[in-house]
Order: C-alpha cells, then sequence, then structure tokens
C-alpha cells in the first residue's frame, strides 16, 4: 500500500468546515486521509475534547465542502468515498499519479469543474457521464486511446481539453455538447474529425493541433459562433472553405502540406484578424487576400511563393507580415529583414507599376482595349470598385467607364482629384453602386445623374465647393451617410429632411446658421449629426425632443448657450438640457 504521507493539519481542516474549501496541493500525499472523505460527517474532534468552545467553532453550523483540491501529489487512485462529499461543486486532481477515476465520482451531481489532467488515465468511467452539471472537464495530458460513446449527454460542458492523449477518433455524440465553447483535441492520433461536431453552435475556439488531419470536414464551415481554429502541425493539402464562420478571427494552419489558397477559402473571413500559413508548400497568394480587411497578422514564412499582389500594402489593419524563405522574385531579400512597415511600403510604392506592368496577363476579355493595361481589372470584377483617386486630375478618363462594360459596380472612388463636376457618366452605374466617394474635389454642385443612383447608402462629399443640394436628391431613398463637412452651405440642406434613411449627417466646418427641429424629429433614423464650426447663433430646444440622436456634435459655434460644460456632457445630457429649456 503507498505510504499515507504526512497528515493533513486539524487547522487545515476546521478552516475548511467554515468557507466549504480545502486546498491540499503539493503536500505529497500518497493517499488522501480517511478524515478528509468525512468532514461533513464525523464530529470534529474539539467537540469531544471541550464541550464550551467559541461560537465561531459550533460544528453543527459547518459548511458542505464545496471546492476539493488534491494537484500536485502522489496519488495513485481516488476512494470511493468521494461520494461523501456530494455537495463538491470543484475537484482539482491534476499533476498526480492517476491510473483510473472512481466510479462514485458519478454521484457528485452538482460537480461543475473537475480537472484531471496530468496523470495515468487509460480509461473514463462509464459513471463520469452522470455528472449533467458538468461545465469544464480538464482530461489533458493522459493516456486514453478512446472516451465513451455517450460522451454527448454532458450537455451543460462549456470547456473540454482531452489534447496531449492518444485519441484516434471522437465520439459522434460530440454533436449533443451544444454549449461547448473552447474544445481542445491537439495531440493526439486523429486522422478525421466527425461531420456532425458542426452542431456545436456555441463552440468559439477549436484546437486541433498536431494531429493526422488531411482534410477538414465542409460542415466544418457552417460553425457560425467559431472564432480560434488552429489546424498546425497536420497533413492537410488545402484549406477548407467557411462560408458562415462569419466571425472566425485566427485560423492557423501552418506546418501542412498546403499548396493552394483559393479565392473561395478566403472570401468569407470578413472578420479574419490572423491567418498563420507558415511551413507550407503555397506557390501564389490570391488578390483576394485584400477582402481580409480585418487582418493584422500574416505569416507565410517558408513556403513556395514566387510573387504576391502588391495590393497587400493597403490593407488598413496589417501589422505583422512575414515573408523569409520565399523565392520571391520581385522582393529583395535585405528588404524582408527590415520589418512589416517598410515591407507594406515597398509594396504600396509597387501597385500603381502593378496595374501598368506590361508583362502581367492582360485581363481576357472579348476585346482588350489598347488604353486598358493601367485599369485595374481586378478591382473591377472581383472587389467591385473603380477607382481613379490621387490623380490631381480635372477628367476621370472615358476607358475607366468603359472597361466597367455591365460589371456590377458598388462603390466609387474618385477623391482627391480637381474635378469641377460630377462625372456625368456615373449614371451607367446605377442599378449596382451604393458607395460614391468624391471628397477632396472642386465641385460646386451636385449633377442629376447622381440622382438617378437610386442603390446608394453612402456619399461623401466633404472638402468641396458646393453651397447646396438639389431638389432631386430626395429620390435617393436609400441613402444612409452623408459626408458634406468642409464645404460652404449657408443653410441646412432642406432635401436632407426629406431623405428618411439618413443615420448621419457630417456637415461641420461649413457656415450653417440655423436648423429646424420639427423637420428633424421627423427623421427617425438619425443617430449621429454632426454641426461642429458653424455660425448657429442659437440651439432650439425643440431639438431635445429628437430622441434618435446618440450623437449631437454642436462645439465651435457662437451661441451662448447649451454652455461648454453642458455639451462636454455628452449629447444625453445635451438633449436633456435642451428639453428642460422647451416653454
Amino acid at each position: 500500500a503507498p505510504e499515507p504521507g504526512p497528515a493533513v493539519p486539524q487547522g487545515l481542516i476546521r478552516a475548511a468546515r467554515k468557507s466549504g474549501q480545502l486546498n491540499l496541493s503539493g503536500r505529497g500525499l500518497g493517499e488522501v486521509p480517511q478524515h478528509v472523505w468525512r468532514i461533513n460527517l464525523d464530529t470534529p474532534e474539539e467537540a469531544h475534547q471541550n464541550l464550551s468552545f467559541g461560537a465561531a467553532d459550533r460544528w453543527w453550523e459547518q459548511t458542505d465542502l464545496t471546492k476539493l483540491i488534491l494537484a500536485s501529489n502522489k496519488l495513485q487512485c481516488l476512494s470511493e468515498d468521494i461520494k461523501l462529499l456530494p455537495a463538491l461543486t470543484v475537484l482539482d486532481v491534476h499533476d498526480n499519479q492517476l491510473t483510473s477515476l472512481p466510479s462514485a465520482l458519478g454521484q457528485l451531481e452538482n460537480l461543475q469543474k473537475l480537472d484531471v489532467s496530468h496523470n495515468k488515465l487509460k480509461s473514463i468511467p462509464e459513471e463520469l457521464l452522470h455528472l449533467s452539471h458538468l461545465k469544464s472537464l480538464l482530461l489533458h495530458h493522459n493516456e486514453l486511446s478512446r472516451l465513451p460513446d455517450g460522451f454527448g449527454q454532458l450537455v451543460n460542458l462549456e470547456e473540454l481539453d482531452v489534447s496531449h492523449n492518444q485519441l484516434s477518433d471522437i465520439p459522434t455524440s460530440f454533436a449533443f455538447l451544444v454549449n461547448l465553447v473552447r474544445l481542445n483535441l491537439a495531440c493526439n492520433q486523429l486522422r478525421n474529425l466527425p461531420a456532425d461536431i458542426s452542431a456545436m453552435r456555441s463552440l468559439r475556439q477549436l484546437d486541433c493541433t498536431k494531429n493526422y488531419l488531411e482534410t477538414v470536414p465542409s460542415k466544418l464551415a457552417t460553425m457560425a459562433a467559431l472564432e480560434q481554429l488552429y489546424l498546425r502541425k497536420n497533413k492537410l493539402r488545402s484549406l477548407p472553405e467557411f462560408p458562415s464562420c462569419r466571425l472566425l478571427k485566427e485560423l492557423h494552419a501552418g506546418e501542412n502540406q498546403i499548396e493552394v489558397l483559393n479565392a473561395e477559402n478566403l472570401k468569407h473571413l470578413n472578420s479574419l484578424s490572423v491567418l498563420e500559413l507558415r511551413d507550407n508548400k503555397i506557390k501564389s497568394v490570391p488578390d483576394e487576400i485584400t477582402l481580409l480587411q480585418k487582418l493584422e497578422r500574416l505569416d507565410l514564412t517558408n513556403n513556395d511563393i514566387s510573387r504576391l499582389p502588391y495590393t497587400l500594402g493597403n490593407l488598413p489593419q496589417l501589422k505583422f507580415l512575414a515573408l523569409e524563405g520565399n523565392p520571391l522574385r520581385t522582393i529583395r531579400r535585405d528588404l524582408l529583414q527590415k520589418g512589416t512597415q517598410e515591407l507594406l511600403k515597398y509594396l504600396r510604392s509597387k501597385i500603381q507599376d502593378d496595374e501598368t506592368d506590361p508583362s502581367r496577363d492582360p485581363p481576357v476579355t472579348a476585346m482588350t482595349l489598347p488604353s486598358e493595361g493601367s485599369i485595374n481589372m481586378h478591382a473591377i470584377t472581383t472587389l467591385k470598385l473603380l477607382e481613379y483617386s490621387e490623380k490631381q486630375a480635372a477628367l476621370v478618363p472615358e476607358e475607366m467607364f468603359d472597361a466597367v462594360r455591365g460589371c456590377p459596380v458598388a462603390t466609387i472612388n474618385f477623391s482627391k482629384n480637381q474635378l469641377s463636376e460630377i462625372p456625368p457618366r456615373v449614371v451607367e452605374l446605377k442599378d449596382s453602386v451604393c458607395d460614391v466617394n468624391l471628397s477632396f474635389n472642386k465641385i460646386s454642385s451636385v449633377s442629376l445623374e447622381l440622382c438617378l443612383l437610386r442603390k446608394l447608402t453612402h456619399l461623401d462629399l466633404r472638402n468641396n465647393f458646393l453651397t447646396s443640394l438639389p431638389e432631386e436628391m430626395e429620390a435617393l431613398r436609400g441613402l444612409q451617410v452623408i459626408n458634406l463637412s468642409f464645404n460652404r452651405f449657408k443653410a441646412f440642406p432642406g432635401v436632407l429632411y426629406r431623405i428618411l434613411a439618413l443615420e448621419t449627417i457630417l456637415l461641420g466646418n461649413n457656415q450653417v446658421g440655423s436648423i429646424d427641429p420639427l423637420q428633424l424629429k421627423g427623421m427617425d433614423r438619425l443617430g449621429t449629426l454632426d454641426l461642429q464650426n458653424n455660425d448657429l447663433l442659437q440651439v432650439p430646444p425643440e431639438l431635445g425632443n429628437c430622441e434618435s440622436l446618440r450623437t449631437l456634435l454642436l462645439e465651435g459655434n457662437p451661441f451662448r448657450t447649451p454652455r461648454a460644460a453642458v455639451l462636454a456632457k455628452g449629447t444625453a445630457a445635451v438633449l436633456e438640457y435642451l428639453r428642460s429649456r422647451i416653454p
């Protein structure tokens, strides 16, 4: 029999009767002393010796033991007497030498957290599956070769770690673990994952690092809650497609045998911030990588990439880009050592060349116009973007519009030029365009062609020479955001009061002298109204009734009230102040 090891001090037992918690970790215990299991049954020793002990020690008022920590001892088994502690919610026996668990464990029906990691368990008793309140089950670093088939009975599990075992498959009943948030299957011998795990609708984190997976079930793509997916060190030849994983933030798939990165693999991952693909066999990176607008880290170290889309340089959030160990023809090696910012700067500097580079394959079309080499066809066809910005040009070349040829362009960006009028041919895109940016030009009036873009939701006209808007703009029924800052408006443009879809009106840095609170009140979707740095001599108190306003910016106007101290308190306080002034 194992040596009982040092005894457990009575003082600890006494304190545990009051607190309901007992921590016996790291005491070199070879077995758990009997009086620990019987802590809530036996009359305490003090009661025999001294019947006059103070109220604080009244043993009959003791608390049931709810938390027992036996970690980092030398336990080889746990006694069936564990059933004498039915109130336990936490049992931690990690880092011992347990080869099995007592079936009485199944009677601890209040148990919520069980940590038996870092032991020598070869199997799990079926009785464990009766623990219907279990939320966290940690089984990592054991010698488990299989899990009981009925594992899905643990329906309240939120965290399950079975990493570092010898599992070759996963019970299909895993599908019933619909509350599971974190699942760790790393470092096992899994050759495939059951498609059924796609039913885990709460799963946010799935770790399958270091197994033998050759594919990932396509149904994984329907896991709408998934945020982090680890597939490193497997045998994957391609990345799965993730159409429903719109929340996926991290995808780690390094050290596999991935050869091709498809546009399809990437285009749905709108939330992705980390894409780790190091040590694979990827030959090229598709232009669609630029759709990953939230990407912060991209690791492509040690692949077979010979050329990159320069538009990588435009990813707005990218902070870390690793490309070492690739046969890149276009980027000098010393540049790779200079760090991400220098690299992105270089890529951005090459974007213009890239669009005019004759060595690039011309787009395959029925007829290629002579000057089409300078037009980014990829932007038009894939990104649905018609862009001609920062050229200081007085006109947008006709070829830009010719190149569209019926593509459903969604975004027009003609900002930072010298345009004195809105190019009339924008009307050709009226069935598809929803976002138009004409900021930083010299436009003095809004054309009727613009008023025909019936799908328009966002319109940016800041930093132009506008003094008014035409009544025909009322036809833009879906317009949600309009930016008119830094123009020359002397009055609030009346037509805006009639575009009821508007959520944001930015009119800062104009010369607006007054607003009509009654008409504004009718705009029940208006959440943001920026009137900073205008010529408002007074703020009408009735503005306080515009309850939809979340952000009202009035700083930098000549009115006396509300005073700056009131403005500083924020929109809700300003509206309340204004309401209090209504006669």
